[in-house]
């Protein structure tokens, strides 16, 4: 997602993903979806013990700088030089990426999205976190903590990264009045014909439940993520009605930006570090606005694999990575609210968790974070919910 003041990173992540098509979600390959009330029986470490002297990690592109590819970003060589681990790492293309990768067996741990985190829960491939073994984990923001995308039961599947928004972006002085309402790519979305833009992941379909969760009560929607057979039918329907307006789907968000610089897209779903890196160019003027439905987002979760052969490395990693100096220099140069409130105290822009609302628990709220769609409904209305493989047939049927 980006870079320090917004414009250090562009170049390389811009290059990661025109070699792996990366994105926070992609599109996914018919991974199978999440059926089981109960995650397998994993252990979970009691006490921690010397390194083992290397961690492998699985990480998205901009996590585990080591000054290769900006000499002044380097917080892997102190981390090595701190605690003796070695750090070696795979950039995920998708999360459908990183769990196949993390199947392997190869790799101590992974920074896994909302969209993944609940697929290498049930899957075995993850184990539950003592967090008691993580000392910064006590100042991590509390809406992070305990979620339904990374914790089970009450029970901690791992450590939070960073954070953001699935924000509604405008060209201002195309898209006029101001929208206030998810409407304006919805029902609305004829308007601007041709030159609507949205994220190209099934987990895209949440945003559709969100909508309509707000403007269609009758569907008994109360959790983007949980959605029966007719719920689920009811935001293809209103995507299939969306994809005749779409001009461009986008996972790279580096077309998203070039897209609204030469006009061809004004409305759409974006991050907050898209509309900053648009409007520092200032070739065109764009709006960012939470709709009054609220909106989708992402939280990064760092997980320890089952099969990790360095899990002592893999939890120094989880408390140096969310200490509050190198989790503000990973949330400025990735361009991502951190998780450490400590954090704020250290970022070089004086200005940073302000925009990027690191804090605010009440912006936070308004957030319904990627979770993986289980048959077994997240919001506890039963078990008669469509999977997240459900979730990657449909979105093929949406797309044609």
């Amino acid at each position: 997602m980006s870079r320090i003041a917004t414009t250090g990173a562009v170049a390389v992540l811009a290059t990661a993903m025109l070699l792996s098509g990366c994105s926070s979600g992609g599109t996914p390959n018919s991974t199978s979806g999440t059926t089981r009330a109960e995650p397998p029986k994993e252990s979970m470490q009691t006490t921690l013990g010397a390194g083992e002297g290397q961690l492998n990690l699985i990480a998205w592109a901009g996590y585990t700088e080591d000054g290769s590819n900006d000499p002044s970003v380097d917080w892997v060589h102190p981390f090595e030089a701190q605690t003796g681990c070695q750090v070696h790492t795979t950039y995920g293309s998708t999360s459908d990426d990183m769990i196949q990768l993390m199947r392997t067996g190869q790799y101590d741990g992974v920074s896994a999205s909302g969209d993944a985190t609940l697929r290498l829960i049930y899957g075995g491939d993850v184990a539950p976190v003592n967090t008691k073994l993580v000392p910064n984990y006590d100042t991590i923001s509390s809406f992070l903590k305990d979620g339904s995308w990374n914790s089970v039961n009450g029970q901690s599947y791992g450590i939070p990264h960073g954070w953001g928004a699935n924000l509604l972006m405008y060209n201002s002085a195309v898209v006029s009045p101001a929208p206030t309402s998810w409407s304006a790519v919805f029902t609305d979305s004829g308007e601007y014909k041709g030159k609507v833009t949205a994220y190209d992941s099934p987990i895209y379909i949440a945003d559709a439940a969100l909508y309509l969760k707000a403007t269609q009560p009758s569907l008994g929607i109360t959790d983007p993520y949980s959605l029966t057979t007719e719920q689920l039918a009811a935001a293809v329907t209103l995507l299939k009605q969306q994809n005749a307006n779409v001009g461009e789907y986008w996972s790279d968000f580096t077309k998203e930006v070039q897209a609204f610089e030469s006009g061809t897209s004004v409305v759409g779903t974006t991050w907050q570090v898209i509309a900053n890196l648009i409007n520092s160019d200032a070739k065109v003027k764009v709006e960012t606005v939470v709709p009054t439905e609220g909106v989708t987002g992402w939280s990064d979760t760092w997980m320890v694999s089952t099969k990790a052969k360095h899990p002592n490395c893999m939890y120094e990693w989880m408390n140096y990575i969310t200490s509050p100096t190198v989790n503000a220099q990973v949330a400025e140069w990735y361009g991502e609210s951190p998780s450490q409130t400590l954090a704020c105290e250290e970022t070089t822009d004086p200005n940073f968790c302000t925009t990027y609302h690191a804090t605010d628990a009440a912006y936070a709220a308004k957030i319904y974070y990627w979770t993986t769609p289980t048959a077994q409904c997240l919001d506890g209305k039963g078990d008669n919910c469509t999977s997240y493989s459900d979730w990657v047939n449909a979105w093929q049927q949406i797309r044609g």
